[in-house]
């Protein structure tokens, strides 16, 4: 009866991820549009360390861009799954549906990471084509094991910002974009944390885009092995098993609220 139920749930899981596909199938051209806007984003930041630096420069900058729209797109895929289910028209039937709302935010999860993975891939591509970037010394390993522990993390804060758009309709999606702004500010995106003020620093502490950028660059620019990130690893795998507990209660929390008040309706 338990592999019966758990059975169930997978495949219902399963189902949100090939709903969410099927919808990025039907709005491709706008998907199109953010993929050119991503690769636009960092060839722009790229070119800011041309003729001012060496190549490790260059590909400094363009790590921080790529990474931060991979996390990004992770955590905006999570935050706003509520919004898709509110244009969609769906909401009222995905929230009164006889499956656990693991299983719903699962399924959006695996979406996010997948669809993020493959964004990444896409735009990593074509760097060369505009950069003389040099990826022979990159620990391809440990930039995998780093980018899907990472998730977890940014998994967990994009399960926070999705009560955001279930509480308002009219602003909450666009008040997730402030959450992804304060983390890239603490986070050293496109420099060192220690350059922020000192009564801003200890907020890069907690931040995992902290730890996933750094592990990162050292994977690509200076070959690190795992065994050499394994501090700053072990230190994401703790936050992301902390936030996705966290996540789970707080959007809990927000949907039972919601319900109370009359908020889970397509219109708001």
């Amino acid at each position: 009866m338990m592999n019966m139920r758990i059975s169930r749930e997978l495949i219902a899981s399963f189902a949100f991820v090939d709903r969410n596909f099927s919808l990025l199938k039907r709005y491709l051209g706008w998907e199109l549009v953010f993929l050119c806007y991503s690769v636009i984003n960092v060839i722009t930041i790229g070119f800011i360390m041309v003729g001012r630096g060496d190549n490790s420069d260059v590909l400094y900058l363009v790590i921080g861009a790529l990474m931060w729209g991979f996390l990004s797109v992770v955590f905006h895929e999570v935050s706003e799954s509520v919004s898709w289910e509110r244009w969609e028209g769906t909401i009222e039937y995905t929230f009164m549906a006889p499956i656990l709302r693991f299983t719903h935010l699962a399924g959006s999860c695996s979406f996010a990471i997948l669809y993020s993975m493959l964004r990444i891939g896409i735009v990593l591509a074509l760097m060369p084509l505009f950069f003389d970037i040099d990826l022979s010394n990159a620990n391809i390993p440990t930039a995998v094991v780093t980018l899907v522990i990472s998730s977890l993390s940014f998994l967990g804060l994009g399960l926070m910002a999705a009560v955001l758009p279930l509480m308002s309709t009219e602003k909450g999606s666009y008040a997730t974009h402030i959450m992804g702004s304060l983390l890239m500010l603490v986070s050293g995106v496109y420099y060192e944390v220690d350059v922020l003020p000192n009564w801003i620093r200890p907020f890069s502490v907690i931040s995992p885009g902290t730890y996933t950028l750094r592990s990162m660059r050292a994977a690509i620019m200076n070959n690190a092995s795992i065994a050499a990130r394994l501090p700053d690893l072990v230190i994401l795998l703790i936050i992301g098993i902390v936030l996705i507990p966290l996540g789970l209660w707080v959007f809990h929390l927000g949907e039972i609220y919601a319900k109370k008040t009359g908020k889970l309706k397509r219109s708001g």
